[in-house]
């Protein structure tokens, strides 16, 4: 099993709706955590609303933009500046849009590309090779269930996603040899600011949004990752609609397309 108490973990994204939990419930499981985002300031107020105690748990927040090669490397450094080696690296940071591929502005999904994909690739590869020295060491993947079922209007997202699975299986057989762990977890849409992404061209006008209750509780979501985790599970789905689409999608594609074309039908009848 994977040891949270005392481990040294990185997680990118951490002023997120996934990373705020990932947050409160690494602390509560007395890890050593070492905090990374575009924006170091929405760490702060985040840790603001911790019990004074509980931040000594805090390592370092450090700012970093993570859609270059060189925002990836300068993250690299300051954390190797701090001498403190990494034992869980938990690749969190992500972003979303909406819109008919050729109507979303090429910068647009290529920053998505850039962070949702290379970047957990780019820091992988940096902080692996003290893992493999030391035998020790354990990747986490934040995918998405459109990692494994992509619908239109997300197809940049879904590519990202289904990307970073094909990454994670490779991965992880490849450091089998080497006590190193690789967890990749397809949560359903959960009730964080992902829902509330940008909208492009004709597509998105529509296709109705995506309505919060029908979203999952981050708290519910993490949780359950944390346990996989500790159980060194590869694959994390860690919420009921996430584990029905899976299986769906692997026994019964048309099903899952009907499932699909109903909700949206509802949806679109509510708003």
């Amino acid at each position: 099993m994977t040891e949270l108490k005392n481990a040294t973990v990185l997680l990118t994204g951490a002023s997120g709706g996934f990373g705020q939990e990932f947050i409160q419930q690494l602390v509560k499981a007395e890890s050593r955590l070492i905090l990374t985002d575009i924006d170091a300031k929405a760490i702060a107020k985040i840790l603001d609303t911790l019990d004074t105690p509980l931040t000594d748990r805090i390592v370092a927040t450090l700012e970093a933009d993570l859609t270059s090669s060189a925002g990836c490397e300068h993250l690299y450094q300051q954390v190797k500046a701090l001498n403190q080696p990494v034992d869980i690296l938990i690749n969190n940071a992500g972003i979303a849009l909406f819109g008919r591929i050729d109507e979303v502005p090429t910068e647009k999904w290529e920053q998505l590309m850039e962070l949702n994909l290379l970047a957990p690739i780019r820091l992988t590869t940096r902080f692996l090779p003290e893992m493999i020295e030391r035998q020790k060491g354990h990747i986490v993947n934040i995918s998405s269930v459109a990692g494994w079922s992509a619908p239109g209007g997300l197809t940049h997202y879904a590519t990202s996603k289904f990307g970073l699975r094909g990454f994670s299986e490779g991965l992880g057989d490849e450091l089998k040899a080497y006590n190193i762990k690789v967890t990749a977890v397809y949560p359903y849409f959960s009730r964080t600011p992902i829902l509330r992404s940008p909208r492009y061209g004709t597509l998105a006008e529509t296709i109705p949004g995506f309505p919060e209750s029908q979203a999952t509780q981050p708290a519910m979501v993490i949780a359950n990752v944390l346990q996989g985790i500790l159980k060194n599970q590869a694959q994390v789905f860690p919420d009921p609609t996430a584990k029905a689409i899976h299986l769906i999608k692997r026994y019964s594609p048309p099903l899952l397309d009907w499932l699909s074309q109903q909700l949206t039908q509802k949806i679109s009848k509510k708003q």
